[in-house]
């Protein structure tokens, strides 16, 4: 079976409560989803499909194309199940494989165990075939084999993408505690920007929010910033679909006339930081970088789009309270300056949130890394602001 042009299934996989912002971007891109499950969606793909959602998405992190689903239960029938299957029509001669996994089983404890089984059975089988051990590690430099194994079920992909796809590529500087690309792609996303209206961030810190918000109004994809992927590693791949794909990535970028993107952050070097990343990104000519603490920030009086902002969620006690100001003020910023506006407060405080003293019309679950999150939606009615600089 060629898989470079055969449909089969394939899961495409992100972080938890972003898979319905994944999913419009996989139907966007003209697909049918099958399945959408709380890490990822499922749909009918060929390799040569995978590329082209490998260069396209945003908010995934693995695409998975499935070579064979079995049952298992001990780590011995992973490896019976796979010895004979043709793994040299997967790894080019010569190649470097690594696997990697997904495992919940009773008898494993560490997950690495499943991994050598898997390893296991495609070096005898290559051995056996051609005499030659292939080489393998940890590395995801080559082809990238994945387990999926959760009680009896369990399932061996093709990773096309390696390196996981959440990371965009561009922010070369990430500042202190930043928010994954992935994760702010999929919380502008989930808001009420029409990509043309001006988009306000206040403490934008590295600038992630601003870039990512740039990136979508363009239609620049993360294709755009990375050319190394594990699809390059398979057998039988061919360049040229590839590099077809990625000349799309350059015409399908648009022109957004007056287009506003206002980033500000009161840290010079944070200011600094956020505008070699946005250079890096290719935006820097979208982006309005503003010196001065959040309430100063500029915002257009008739511009009514979105402002959104990433304060600290204070995770220990006393910090907490540092923030019950902020956050306060935060409130203030929006009442008296952002009417028109949607606001969007993203935060892992709940509590800290009260203190902003405006009832939220929507709270969007998401995890930022482990932290429990929510997107605060408020509609802010027109009133007083000031004349933007």
């Amino acid at each position: 079976m060629n898989f470079f042009t055969a449909k089969g299934l394939v899961t495409i996989t992100c972080h938890k409560r972003i898979a319905p912002y994944l999913e419009q971007e996989v139907k966007a891109l003209g697909f049918t989803v099958e399945e959408t499950f709380i890490t990822g969606v499922k749909l009918q793909a060929s390799i040569n499909d995978c590329i082209r959602l490998n260069l396209n998405l945003r908010c995934a992190s693995q695409v998975l194309y499935q070579l064979k689903s079995f049952t298992a239960d001990s780590a011995d029938d992973i490896y019976h199940a796979l010895k004979d299957f043709p793994w040299e029509t997967v790894l080019p001669p010569n190649g470097y494989f690594s696997v990697t996994s997904n495992v919940q089983h009773p008898s494993i404890n560490n997950s690495m165990f499943a991994n050598l089984r898997v390893k296991d059975a495609i070096v005898d089988r290559i051995r056996n075939l051609t005499g030659n051990r292939p080489s393998s590690g940890a590395a995801l430099t080559g082809t990238v084999i994945h387990l999926f194994w959760k009680n009896e079920e369990a399932a061996v992909f093709i990773d096309t993408s390696g390196d996981s796809l959440a990371r965009h590529g561009y922010r070369k500087i990430p500042g202190l505690a930043p928010m994954l690309e992935g994760l702010a792609a999929a919380t502008i996303l989930a808001t009420q920007w029409d990509k043309q209206s001006p988009f306000i961030n206040p403490m934008c810190g590295s600038g992630t929010l601003a870039i990512e918000a740039a990136l979508i109004a363009t239609n620049r994809r993360p294709g755009l910033f990375r050319n190394s992927f594990a699809f390059m590693h398979l057998q039988g791949y061919d360049d040229a679909v590839y590099l077809q794909e990625d000349a799309r990535l350059e015409e399908q970028i648009v022109d957004v006339p007056g287009l506003r993107i206002i980033a500000s952050d009161n840290n010079p070097k944070a200011i600094d930081n956020a505008r070699k990343n946005a250079v890096a990104a290719g935006v820097a000519h979208l982006i309005e970088f503003v010196l001065c603490d959040f309430a100063a920030t500029p915002v257009p009086a008739d511009g009514k789009g979105i402002m959104m902002m990433n304060p600290e969620y204070g995770e220990r006690l006393g910090e907490a309270a540092a923030l019950e100001a902020t956050y306060s003020r935060i409130g203030d910023f929006m009442k008296q300056q952002c009417g028109g506006y949607w606001g969007y407060i993203f935060t892992g405080n709940m509590e800290l949130a009260k203190k902003i003293g405006l009832k939220a019309k929507r709270r969007i679950e998401f995890y930022n890394s482990t932290i429990d999150c929510r997107l605060l939606e408020y509609e802010l009615y027109a009133g007083s602001r000031r004349t933007p600089q």
